[in-house]
């Protein structure tokens, strides 16, 4: 705590005698997941009195109270930390991360602002703020404060708020190549919101992204408003990246090889169709297979649910694979089992494969992308529907049968 506390309060008697120099960081993605995409910070080097200094905005605390139940309804705190640059440099290099610097072609004044905003983000009444994985995270903060730091405008060379052709989710997609079951994660829990169109704008939260584009801007004297498409000549650009180098080698990882989550999924529906030929052709009801599979699935529902009820992220809702993973599997699932157990028809089974086939149905034409692994489990739902269905068919002429020979033996008594 020292070393911070020094460092804002060189901050404060900052002159403009001093060498100073302001850079970006970018960060290689890691393999944990809250790392696959990468990572942000500004780095502050005062060439005068030798301090160098990192800006980090992406420290959090996974044994805060309630730090998962918080981080599922997007209540989430994040902090803004300042360390040595070259403990932050060891840190990476650890990690075998690599990272990458921008020198940001400032000008003295400009300098001066950006370290006083930093100085006050840093302040212990400032410093925590309310993380958003889209819209307020380590990546967008650092490039807001350049942002109002720069005298005029920051042109990234096109119209910010033009929509691309990404989308939230292509954009993990694109980041967790080589993580099948991350992914699979993400696409379970983010709804229709994460497939709509996103701006140039909004692709920024993505650290890998931001560097792209700094690359490119150009600093312009004029109004903050002056985002036009074409440049004047009058307004004397600036490179707002002058320089580049490598701090810590790239160490490129590639992922080790697993299951998918669709080549695990499909094994599943192998394994209960098999179970399920020989439940009829034997007769007998596995109303284990019901308990796993109806247990999992409603599981998942409450999960699924409780992000589209209470979440304030916002891109989890609404969610149209409540069609399919439902907390109603767990509230009906003693019914069930009394009706499989006695291969009686369940009318649950009935209406739920009625929800089932209709978003099969609807697979292609519903404003959401479902992952592949998500089709074999909805089958699996189906194949137990229709297990339960013919077990109590078959059983239906028994008791018929059992029922007019005990009549015919009174008679025949009578």
């Amino acid at each position: 705590m020292g070393s911070k506390a020094h460092a804002q309060a060189a901050f404060f008697t900052l002159s403009d005698t001093d060498s100073v120099r302001i850079s970006l960081l970018t960060c290689d993605a890691g393999q944990e997941i809250y790392s696959l995409f990468g990572h942000t910070a500004i780095r502050y080097e005062n060439l005068t009195r030798g301090e160098d200094w990192v800006f980090n905005y992406g420290l959090f605390d996974f044994g805060a109270p309630n730090f998962v139940l918080r981080f599922c309804l997007g209540q989430t705190d994040y902090t803004l930390g300042v360390c040595p640059t070259d403990r932050f440099l060891r840190e990476y290099t650890y990690l075998e991360r690599g990272v990458h610097q921008q020198v940001l072609g400032l000008n003295q004044e400009e300098k001066l602002r950006l370290i006083a905003q930093l100085d006050d983000n840093y302040r212990p009444e400032n410093r925590v703020y309310r993380y958003n994985f889209f819209t307020n995270n380590c990546s967008t903060r650092p490039r807001d404060q350049v942002e109002r730091a720069v005298h005029g405008v920051l042109y990234y060379g096109q119209d910010f708020t033009v929509l691309t052709d990404q989308t939230y989710r292509d954009m993990l997609h694109c980041y967790t190549e080589g993580h099948p079951w991350a992914r699979f994660g993400m696409d379970l829990c983010l709804g229709s919101k994460a497939d709509r169109r996103i701006t140039h704008e909004q692709t920024l939260f993505v650290p890998f992204v931001l560097e792209e584009y700094f690359a490119d801007a150009l600093l312009l004297n004029g109004k903050k408003t002056a985002l036009d498409k074409t440049l004047r000549t009058d307004q004397l650009p600036r490179k707002l990246v002058t320089d580049t180098s490598v701090l810590v080698p790239s160490s490129h990882k590639e992922p080790a090889g697993c299951i998918t989550p669709f080549q695990a999924a499909l094994l599943l529906l192998i394994v209960v169709l098999a179970l399920t030929l020989w439940e009829v052709k034997h007769g007998r009801a596995l109303w284990g297979i019901d308990l796993l599979l109806f247990l999992a699935a409603g599981l998942a529902g409450c999960i699924l649910a409780f992000l589209v009820l209470f979440s304030e992220h916002p891109a989890v809702s609404p969610n149209y694979l409540l069609w399919v993973f439902h907390p109603l599997h767990l509230l009906c699932l003693p019914c069930l089992l009394r009706k499989v157990m006695k291969h009686k028809a369940s009318i649950y089974l009935v209406i739920n494969s009625a929800f089932v086939l209709n978003f099969l149905l609807g697979w292609l034409w519903m404003p959401q992308h479902f992952p592949l692994a998500v089709l074999p489990l909805a089958l699996c739902l189906l194949a137990r529907t229709l297990s339960n269905l013919v077990l109590s068919l078959e059983d239906a002429p028994l008791d018929k049968r059992s029922a007019s020979s005990t009549s015919k033996e009174r008679s025949k008594k009578e």
